[in-house]
C-alpha cells in the first residue's frame, strides 16, 4: 500500500509539471499512468468518482485588486539651489497614460523637471491646479494602475452602437412639380391710355449694391486689433531678475574687435568630412572660440575672476568652466563645459553636441548649468551682425559672437573680400581694466585667425 501511494504521488507530480510546461503529450502519458480505481482530490469540498479515470485540477486566478490600485505620485526631489516650482499639466483627469509617459512638467528657476507616470493606467485625480506652486515631496496626482484597458475595449462597441442605420436602397419617387400642360393662350395685358413717363439713362443715379456694405463690415472685422496676456513662467522671471541684477550691480563696459575667418574656414572646409567620419560629429566654429577663450583666460586671469560682494574679496580661479548660451522655446539656458583648459577641439565639440541634445529634449539638469567662470553667446546663428551682450552674474565678462559676412578689408595695402566677424567683450569695469579687456579680445582674435598659435603656446 505504501509503495502504491508513492507511485501515485510521483505520477501526479509529473502530470502537474507537464501541464505547467505546456507539454500536452507528456501530460497525457503521465495521466494515463494513474490508476483508474483511485480518486484525486484537490479541493476538500469536491470528491471524484472512484470508478472514473478523470481527475480534476483546480486553477487559481490572481486577484485584480492590485491592477486597480490607486497610487499617489509626489513631486521629485529638486537640486539644492531650487526650492519650489510651478506645475504645467500635460494630461487631464481620465487620460490613459503609459509607463514613463510624461504627465506634467515642473518649471523651476533654472530648468523644467518632467514627472513621468510610474505605471500604465488612468489619471484619477489632479491634486495641484495648473500653475500651482509645489515643493519637493508634494502630492501631484493619483493614478489608477491598469485601468486603461477596459476603456480601450469599450470604444469600438460604443462607436458601433452610435453608427446610424443605412439608408434604404429604393427611395420613394419625388412628387412632380410640373403642372398640366396648358391648352389655351394666356390673356394679353391691356395697353394704358396715357404714355408712361420716361427718363434718359444718364438721369438715372446709380445706387450702391447691398453687397458693398457687407464687404466693408467684413473688412472691418478682419482689421480688428486684439491683445492677450500670458503669465510669465518661472524661467523667464528668473532670467529677467538676473539680467536686471547684472545691470544694477556691474559697471558694464563693452569693447569690440573683428576677426578674419579665412584660415579657420579653410581648415574646417578641409577636415570637416574626415572629422565627421572619425568622431561622428560635425566640426564647427564654436570649438575654436571656446578653446581660444580658455587660452585667453589663462593669459588674463582677471577676466576669469569674480568679486565676492559679501566679503569684498576678489576670487581668482585656476580652472576654466565656460558657459555656452543656448536659446530654447522656454528661455535662455547656459549649460557649462567644465575644465576647458584641458580639452582639444574634439572634446569641446562632443561636449557642445551633448549639451545641445539635452537642451533640445528639455533634459538639462540644474547641475548642468551650475557654476561657470565665463560665458560665450553666439548671436551669429540668427544672423546678428553687431551687439552688446549682458554679463551672466556672478561672472565678470561675456564674449559675444556674431555673423560671418564678406566685407572689403585692407590686406597688404590692397583691398580684398574676406569673411569677417565682429566680436564683443562686455566686462565688469569694477574688476577688469580696459587694458586687460582689450588684450583679452586681441588674444582671441589671434588664436582664431591662426590656430597654430595654440601649438606654439603664443
Amino acid at each position: 500500500m505504501l509503495s502504491h501511494s508513492r507511485c501515485l504521488t510521483r505520477n501526479f507530480g509529473r502530470s502537474l509539471s507537464a501541464i505547467r510546461q505546456g507539454n500536452n503529450a507528456l501530460a497525457r502519458r503521465a495521466a494515463s499512468a494513474l490508476s483508474a480505481s483511485h480518486a484525486i482530490t484537490l479541493n476538500n469540498n469536491v470528491k471524484s468518482d472512484p470508478r472514473s479515470s478523470v481527475f480534476q485540477i483546480q486553477y487559481f486566478r490572481t486577484s485584480v485588486a492590485h491592477r486597480d490600485e490607486v497610487i499617489t505620485v509626489n513631486t521629485p526631489a529638486f537640486a539644492e539651489s531650487v526650492s519650489e516650482g510651478d506645475v504645467r499639466w500635460d494630461k487631464a483627469v481620465g487620460d490613459t497614460v503609459k509607463e514613463d509617459e510624461v504627465v506634467c512638467e515642473i518649471e523651476t528657476d533654472k530648468t523644467s523637471v518632467q514627472v513621468p507616470a510610474p505605471a500604465a493606467g488612468v489619471i484619477e485625480e489632479l491634486l495641484v491646479p495648473d500653475g500651482g506652486k509645489v515643493e519637493a515631496g508634494t502630492a501631484l496626482f493619483k493614478l489608477r494602475k491598469g485601468a486603461g484597458a477596459p476603456k480601450a475595449a469599450e470604444a469600438p462597441k460604443a462607436e458601433a452602437a452610435a453608427a446610424p442605420p443605412p439608408p434604404s436602397a429604393t427611395p420613394p419617387p419625388p412628387h412632380s412639380a410640373v403642372g398640366p400642360i396648358p391648352t389655351t393662350m394666356p390673356p394679353v395685358p391691356p395697353v394704358p391710355a396715357h404714355a408712361m413717363d420716361t427718363k434718359p439713362v444718364s438721369a438715372i443715379k446709380p445706387t450702391a449694391a447691398p453687397t458693398a456694405l457687407a464687404a466693408q463690415a467684413e473688412g472691418g472685422a478682419k482689421g480688428a486689433r486684439t491683445e492677450s496676456r500670458v503669465k510669465m513662467n518661472r524661467m523667464r522671471l528668473r532670467i529677467a531678475q538676473r539680467l536686471k541684477e547684472a545691470q544694477n550691480t556691474c559697471a558694464m563696459l563693452t569693447t569690440f574687435n573683428e576677426v578674419d575667418m579665412s584660415n579657420i574656414s579653410e581648415m574646417r572646409k578641409t577636415y570637416k568630412d574626415a572629422f565627421l567620419k572619425k568622431h561622428n560629429i560635425k566640426l564647427g566654429f564654436m570649438s575654436a572660440f571656446v578653446k581660444a577663450a580658455a587660452h585667453a583666460l589663462a593669459d588674463q586671469p582677471a577676466v576669469n575672476a569674480v568679486i565676492d560682494d559679501t566679503t569684498k574679496e576678489i576670487v581668482y580661479r585656476d580652472y576654466v568652466d565656460i558657459s555656452v548660451a543656448v536659446a530654447t522655446p522656454k528661455g535662455l539656458v547656459v549649460p557649462v563645459i567644465r575644465s576647458v583648459e584641458g580639452m582639444n577641439f574634439t572634446d569641446i565639440e562632443k561636449a557642445i553636441n551633448l549639451l545641445g541634445e539635452k537642451a533640445r529634449k528639455n533634459e538639462l539638469a540644474v547641475e548642468d548649468m551650475d557654476g561657470g567662470t565665463f560665458t560665450i553667446s553666439n548671436g551669429g546663428v540668427f544672423g546678428s551682425m553687431f551687439g552688446t551682450p549682458i554679463i551672466n552674474p556672478p561672472q565678470s565678462a561675456i564674449l559675444g559672437m556674431h555673423g560671418i559676412f564678406d566685407r572689403p578689408v585692407a590686406i597688404g595695402g590692397k583691398v580684398e573680400i574676406r569673411p569677417m566677424m565682429y566680436v564683443a567683450l562686455t566686462y565688469d569695469h569694477r574688476l577688469i581694466d580696459g587694458r586687460e579687456a582689450v588684450l583679452f579680445l586681441r588674444k582671441i582674435k589671434s588664436v582664431v585667425e591662426d590656430p597654430r598659435t595654440l601649438l606654439l603656446d603664443m
